[in-house]
């Protein structure tokens, strides 16, 4: 198609091979109507490419349900290299492409193996991938392409994406939109593929029907006669230009011989484009090989080297264009012309389209399809064929049965709407009592993921008593998950409380051998139950259980997130550092990369405590590149939260507050709400406004069911109140803590009570109990306690009248918030060590303060020791990209090896507790 009138998109692509040229990567979507020319701009980049390496792939709607399908094809020219890629991604792309055997890849895994197959490719010539049709992609591909995308930074790999539609796989990707044809650009186009002059009000009737669309003007008048061109008519005028476009292509195929329209209907039908099943399947029915040449004089279709179309429109208008049976009677015909033994999937799937009524037979087929789509990391492909099987099956059992699996496969796929469809589908039929509880497992997990509060802990509760005489390790299991449902919407929560769910679970069946998640079910029951006293020792003996290691082999990340968020709730630092460091190593090895961006928000807390503000963004920035790079949702919002508070960041916290809170009260999660409110309180503490502070941490402690930030801010409610003259409400909160604090034993609990005491007591106490807290802090890494506790003690100090000594507390305080980039906290430490007549100096040079994010991520893990190929499959980057941000780490900071890099880092050196960060 010609590119008249394309010179703005021309650049953009120009630019886009430039910079994969020059090695800074590029990415393009390329978004338009069908028809608009972007077919032609990817072909036109193609030929301006000359020494690139050009892989192509297309999506095709037939083929959308076959996982990897496009992918496979795009990665051809490459997969000689796939020995070259580390284990874990050479046996998953080779799983997932039907190489090798092997159990179901995580998606994640393909996807990085991709990138290293075209890392690999481009250390000898740049490439350009070039994607047509991708909103047609299968979700495998899609995935791993928009991976791939999101991740060039400075490697010579270009890639445009050719769509109709900006779906989820490709937000927040540069996107280039195709316009219309201006009207001049419009008639030139329409002038020069026309077989005879027409009149003057013709040609502007058609220019205003195409509508500037440069297919629609070079393909509507060809149905034509002279006579309706002539005269204006057959030009329908209410139609928009795809359907247009698809009656002219109708009609032009429509008036060709039966056998010539069956054999374009065949190759509509396969979407593989390879030629010889088209005529084994041609011949199967009838078709002689004189069909070939009338069906390619129709400028249409080519059958040779590769089936394709002159335009994904055809296709599609051809296939819908066919009647039920004549379908029917290619699918059947295509079915039997696939080698059973070398393509079962695609056979089964032909025979799927060729049945109305339900047929076990096939249905069998299309349930043995399923299994293997999921073996090969098909998640969406294997829940599409298990829905066609249990809409094909024929006896009401099975056919709930398959249903009810079709809906868990729907749901692990994301497809949430089809699970609850095909979740209505298995409860209309006879389920056992197994499925039943099943059922309403399933149907409350989508509850909890669509809506945190609302009925997700009353139907997790439910499920779980059901359960009970059937499975009790599955039973245990989900009364975890209603209790964990239960604390996160606390207060919007409609019924069951987290006490009721905590004592129904202490009353259900015990397993004979409990497994760690037991133990956790058991200690977090009794803790919410009964209180500190009784569940703090129970809950802790069960995370000492999570915190070895070989507790992860019986047990995937799912429980130890929980485990480690309830360690910080039982004032456990050290076990809390173990468990998150845990689950972000499990994550990454197994590139889990859905789980990866909830894995690194737990840890945040875990560095904000220990003033490490630089790495604690950079896993926040890390958990937002990520799921943008896997199209999933953005990851939940507690990480920025409590950076912006730390960092006393008010403006970035109310910003935060405004968009976060919205999604917390839709979602029902009460936990939300409560960490915003304690946000609010800690944020306003640091900056002297202690009326504020105190509403936000009475907001906070209201939510009885929040186990986590609900108990910070009772040591913020603490701190606020004191200081505004409410002490008996101090003192009351001050109990409340010591319950939870004495029966945890912790240095954090001591410290923690030892310093919230120390602000409601009075003469010499006061110094004894600061000095303790001071002293159970000081061996820890929590140095943003130790600094909070130093400001504390100074200003008590300045109050008594001893200036000299509160300097000296005041300097450590302010040392240490200028260090932790904690601008609040520093201001106000600044502003009581001045009124002890001590000039301040500016905050000391950080070798931080020169690098972004991932620039310091990257040099401290190099710093460490680790090579470029570790950092990168670390961080789930490509070699080349830490290449990139080490260079200019090095020249930033004025080194020029590893060892000057380590020595310069070393200048900020932290202690870390058990060697855990």
């Amino acid at each position: 198609m010609t590119l008249l009138g394309r010179s703005r998109e021309r650049e953009a692509l120009d630019r886009l091979v430039r910079a994969a040229r020059s090695g800074r990567g590029g990415v393009l979507v390329v978004h338009g109507v069908p028809g608009v020319g972007k077919t032609a701009l990817l072909d036109d980049t193609a030929s301006n490419a000359q020494e690139f390496l050009v892989l192509r792939t297309a999506g095709a709607e037939a083929e959308q349900e076959f996982p990897y399908a496009a992918l496979h094809r795009f990665c051809g020219p490459a997969l000689d290299r796939i020995d070259q890629l580390p284990a874990p991604q050479r046996d998953a792309l080779a799983v997932a492409f039907g190489l090798a055997a092997g159990p179901a890849p995580n998606q994640f895994v393909v996807a990085l193996a991709v990138l290293g197959l075209l890392s690999s490719l481009a250390t000898e010539q740049p490439v350009l991938g070039l994607i047509d049709d991708a909103h047609w992609l299968d979700r495998g591909s899609s995935l791993a392409l928009a991976f791939v995308a999101r991740r060039l930074v400075a490697e010579r790999i270009g890639i445009v994406f050719a769509t109709r539609d900006v779906g989820a796989a490709l937000v927040r990707l540069p996107v280039l939109q195709v316009e219309a044809l201006g009207h001049r650009d419009a008639r030139t186009l329409l002038e020069a593929a026309l077989l005879f002059p027409l009149d003057e009000q013709v040609i502007e009737r058609l220019i205003a029907e195409a509508d500037g669309n440069p297919l629609a003007l070079i393909e509507l008048p060809r149905d034509r006669t002279t006579a309706e061109l002539a005269g204006g008519f057959g030009l329908p005028a209410t139609a928009t230009v795809d359907a247009r476009m698809e009656q002219s292509f109708r009609r032009r195929v429509a008036a060709l011989p039966r056998e010539v329209r069956t054999l374009i209907l065949i190759a509509a039908s396969d979407p593989t484009g390879d030629p010889l099943l088209v005529w084994r399947a041609a011949a199967a029915m009838g078709v002689s090989q004189s069909a070939a040449v009338e069906a390619e004089s129709t400028g249409l279709i080519v059958l040779h080297p590769q089936v394709a179309f002159r335009h994904p429109l055809v296709r599609s208008s051809v296939y819908r264009a066919a009647g039920q049976d004549e379908r029917t009677d290619v699918h059947r015909a295509l079915a039997v012309a696939t080698d059973a033994h070398v393509d079962p999937d695609r056979r089964a799937w032909h025979l799927g389209q060729t049945v109305i009524v339900p047929d076990e037979e096939i249905a069998a087929d299309l349930e043995q399809m399923a299994a293997r789509a999921q073996a090969r990391g098909g998640l969406a492909a294997g829940a599409a064929f298990l829905k066609r099987s249990a809409e094909l099956t024929v006896s009401p059992a099975l056919r709930a049965g398959r249903a009810l699996v079709a809906a868990g496969a729907k749901y692990e796929a994301a497809a949430i709407d089809d699970a609850v469809v095909l979740l209505d589908m298995a409860e209309g039929g006879p389920l056992d009592d197994f499925q039943l509880a099943q059922a309403e497992v399933l149907r409350a997990r989508i509850a909890f993921v669509t809506n945190r509060g609302s009925d997700a802990p009353r139907l997790l509760l439910a499920a779980a008593r059901r359960l009970e005489p059937l499975d009790v390790a599955l039973s245990r299991e989900t009364y975890l998950d209603a209790l964990g449902s239960a604390m996160f919407s606390g207060r919007l929560s409609i019924t069951p409380n987290p006490r009721e769910v905590a004592r129904a679970a202490l009353a259900a069946p015990k397993v004979p051998h409990p497994r760690p998640v037991d133990l956790l079910l058991d200690g977090l029951a009794a803790r919410v139950a009964d209180g500190p006293a009784t569940g703090t020792a129970r809950l802790r003996e069960a995370l000492q259980v999570y915190a070895r290691h070989d507790s992860t082999a019986v047990e995937g990340p799912r429980w130890r997130w929980l485990a480690g968020r309830l360690a910080g709730f039982v004032w456990d630092y050290s076990t809390w550092d173990t468990l998150t460091a845990e689950h972000v190593r499990a994550a990454r090895d197994v590139g889990m990369l859905a789980e990866l961006p909830l894995a690194l928000v737990s840890r945040v807390g875990v560095h904000l405590l220990a003033g490490e503000m630089a790495t604690a963004a950079a896993l926040v920035e890390e958990a937002e590149m990520l799921a943008a790079a896997t199209s999933n949702a953005a990851p939940p919002a507690y990480g920025a939260i409590s950076l912006a508070a730390f960092r006393g960041n008010e403006d970035e916290l109310a910003g935060l507050a405004a968009a976060a809170g919205r999604d917390f009260r839709a979602r029902g999660e009460s936990m939300g709400l409560t960490a915003l409110s304690w946000a609010a309180a800690a944020l306003c503490n640091a900056l002297g406004r202690y009326d504020d502070a105190f509403e936000a941490a009475v907001e906070a402690t209201n939510d009885a069911g929040e186990t986590w930030y609900a108990a910070l801010a009772v040591v913020e409610l603490i701190e606020a109140a004191s200081r505004t003259g409410r002490r008996e409400r101090a003192a009351q909160a001050v109990d409340s803590l010591s319950e939870s604090t004495r029966a945890s034993d912790t240095p954090w609990a001591r410290g923690i009570e030892a310093r919230s005491r120390a602000l409601l007591a009075d003469g010499e106490a006061v110094e004894t109990l600061y000095r303790e807290a001071i002293e159970w802090f000081e061996p820890t890494a929590l140095r943003v306690d130790l600094a909070r506790t130093h400001l504390l003690y100074g200003e008590w100090l300045r109050r008594e009248g001893r200036r000299v000594d509160a300097r000296s507390e005041l300097r450590t305080a302010h040392e240490l918030f200028s260090e932790f980039e904690m601008e609040g906290f520093a201001e106000r430490t600044r502003v009581e060590l001045e009124a002890t007549g001590e000039h301040v100096r500016g905050r000391p040079f950080h070798p931080d303060d020169k690098l972004t994010s991932q620039e310091s991520h990257v040099a401290r893990l190099a710093a460490e020791g680790h090579t470029n190929r570790q950092i990168a499959e670390y961080l789930f980057i490509s070699q080349k990209t830490v290449e990139y941000h080490l260079k200019k780490a090095y020249r930033k900071l004025d080194v020029t090896s590893r060892t000057q890099l380590a020595r310069r880092l070393a200048q900020v050196a932290r202690p870390l507790p058990g060697g855990t960060r």
